[in-house]
């Protein structure tokens, strides 16, 4: 009609109406688009399957078809996600064309018979919708039910693929770097955040330096995922050993204990079941080839491998490396050892800063009490002097692998330091053990 008005009398259709008619179907083109890129943009998502794709496209239809309708079920919705577009078919009941009560649900049969010329009463026939042509509106409430679940299913992607891959190596970018924690960025943009109590003392980073950690843990608070990375985990050197050494990542070679003081000392136990395989050769490589890498990327952490065993006396004896041990006694129950050393190999029992001791503890899994073992000379155990000593000055003592009183009185005074006693009641306790003496 509009056209016969122009004909009839020019002029009389506006320049306004024009550009308003111009404006509509261009955004109707627009909105057409926007359908079409946002499957293009389901279609880029990761760790997203087809079939979840076209459910949550159906259903974000639908959503917005309940809403403008009242109701969905009587809607068939068909997705191409390949083209980009969606199929929207009506299914309405034929009725008189002067008994339609409900346009939603029914369709006269003039109106029926022309989208199915052999349409009859109380048959249902089939009506496409263009849902472009439901304007702005409904394009927008689209958008938004599906930005939602685009949200949703990611977060939901992101925390599956992490919580699946706690306790593996993973490589990020320093992407921000903060007092307490610092960014991660990985190859596909997931954030992880790297607290400062998990990173290595002596770890210095620069924002763009790739960093490898362990993925730690993995929470989703309020469908929010936060992935914490490692690199003090001790899985973190078994994973580093199990990337370095091929017969460890084949499983020729069990690494059964690992104890680790991050950035100073580790002990790593070593297992394996063919008897033509050195364990401890493989893992620490010729000349320390395989080992080295290892100990440049935990910042120069010193690593001592040995050779796993059942036996636990021969298990701490071990542990203790190098100190060479006289005798053992284990006392299974209680799951303590005390150890027998030569004079001279208590020093190396107990290690700088006590870290060896420390680390076979560790280890082992028992408390090792640390004794020079003196021939020919008595000796007496510290915690026979409660009487006179009290028990937390013993115990500092015990500590630092002093148990008996002559390894008290014949202790280096950089060893007695690290008991950390005051002069004078260090001074008060040298008085009573050589007074037992004497």
């Amino acid at each position: 009609s509009s056209h016969s008005q122009m004909s009839s009398r020019p002029g009389s259709y506006s320049n306004s109406k024009i550009q308003a008619h111009t404006h509509t179907q261009m955004a109707k083109k627009t909105e057409s688009v926007d359908m079409a890129s946002r499957f293009a943009e389901f279609k880029e998502l990761k760790n997203i399957d087809k079939a979840t794709m076209i459910n949550v496209l159906e259903e974000s239809f639908r959503n917005v078809l309940a809403k403008m309708f009242g109701s969905d079920e009587n809607f068939d919705v068909i997705m191409n996600p390949d083209k980009g577009d969606c199929e929207i078919y009506q299914n309405l009941e034929v009725v008189a064309d002067d008994a339609v009560e409900n346009k939603d649900m029914q369709i006269g049969l003039t109106e029926a018979r022309e989208i199915d010329p052999e349409a009859e009463l109380g048959e249902e026939v089939t009506k496409q919708i263009f849902f472009e042509k439901f304007g702005r509106r409904a394009i927008l409430n689209l958008r938004q039910t599906l930005q939602s679940k685009i949200l949703d299913l990611q977060k939901e992607a992101i925390y599956n693929k992490f919580k699946d891959l706690e306790g593996e190596l993973i490589t990020g970018e320093v992407h921000q770097i903060w007092k307490r924690e610092m960014l991660l960025l990985d190859e596909e943009n997931n954030e992880l955040i790297m607290p400062k109590e998990e990173q290595i003392p002596g770890d210095f980073f620069h924002k763009g330096d790739m960093v490898r950690a362990i993925v730690k843990t993995v929470d989703n608070p309020n469908n929010n995922p936060k992935v914490i990375v490692s690199r003090t985990d001790d899985r973190f050197l078994t994973r580093l050993f199990e990337h370095e050494v091929p017969e460890v990542h084949d499983g020729l070679i069990t690494i059964r204990r690992v104890a680790r003081i991050p950035g100073k000392r580790a002990k790593i136990a070593v297992e394996s079941y063919d008897d033509r395989i050195d364990p401890v050769g493989a893992c620490v490589g010729v000349k320390g080839s395989r080992i080295h890498g290892i100990v440049r990327e935990l910042r120069n952490e010193n690593i001592d491998v040995i050779n796993f065993t059942a036996n636990t006396p021969l298990f701490i004896q071990r542990a203790l490396s190098p100190a060479k041990i006289s005798s053992i006694r284990v006392n299974e129950e209680e799951r303590k050892a005390e150890v027998f050393l030569n004079p001279d190999e208590v020093s190396l029992a107990i290690g700088k800063e006590g870290l060896n001791i420390r680390l076979a503890s560790m280890l082992t899994g028992y408390t090792i009490d640390v004794y020079r073992d003196i021939e020919g000379e008595e000796d007496i155990y510290l915690d026979e002097f409660s009487d006179e000593i009290e028990q937390w000055i013993i115990d500092a003592l015990k500590n630092i692998g002093l148990g008996t009183a002559k390894s008290v009185l014949n202790a280096a005074p950089e060893v007695l330091a690290q008991a950390d006693l005051e002069d004078e009641t260090l001074a008060q306790v040298m008085d009573v053990l050589r007074a037992e003496f004497e």
